[in-house]
């Protein structure tokens, strides 16, 4: 969560370079501390809260700036927020209408997030160096499309699933 700020600072005033090694960083922290908590059992409720907070905080971010710079279509980053709203929307429409809803990340949303981050990086990296062609980054664009819409349809399923459960009970 720290290094969001200096990210979208350095994004910002168009120092690439460096933005991709603090969003590396940020990105390469965030995995370790997740295999930290979970091989060693290191989990605590605001941890729960923060970690994904922050997952969310930094890709959202970083999504709406670079689309805002000409990074990133727009199209994509419509797509990143409107499955974290309608993920966010459901789980409180579940906890208002329900009750508590449990569980783990499926892993859809595990491999959004990483293509979400990969296709950060490979953003941030051509506008560095143009490395990796634009044909690898527009491929990597829409591929991340397509896992934002299978995580999405999945938590819509499954969010539903749980609700008949309950209503059938």
């Amino acid at each position: 969560m720290l290094l969001v700020w200096p990210v979208l600072l350095s994004m910002t005033r168009q120092k690439y370079e460096l933005t991709l090694l603090l969003f590396f960083v940020a990105a390469a922290s965030d995995g370790l501390d997740g295999y930290l908590a979970k091989r060693f059992n290191w989990t605590s409720e605001l941890g729960r809260l923060l970690d994904p907070a922050a997952d969310k905080l930094l890709l959202v971010s970083a999504f709406l700036l670079a689309t805002w710079l000409g990074l990133i279509h727009p199209w994509l980053t419509v797509a990143a927020v409107a499955r974290d709203v309608l993920i966010c929307l459901g789980a409180l429409t579940y906890r208002l209408g329900i009750g508590p809803l449990g569980g783990r990340p499926m892993i859809s949303s595990k491999v959004n997030t990483l293509m979400q981050v990969l296709c950060v990086l490979a953003v941030l990296a051509h506008a560095a160096s143009s490395l990796p062609p634009d044909s690898i980054v527009e491929a990597l664009q829409w591929l991340t499309l397509l896992t934002i819409v299978v995580s999405g349809a999945a938590y819509v399923t499954e969010f539903t699933r749980r609700a008949l459960q309950v209503a059938s009970a």
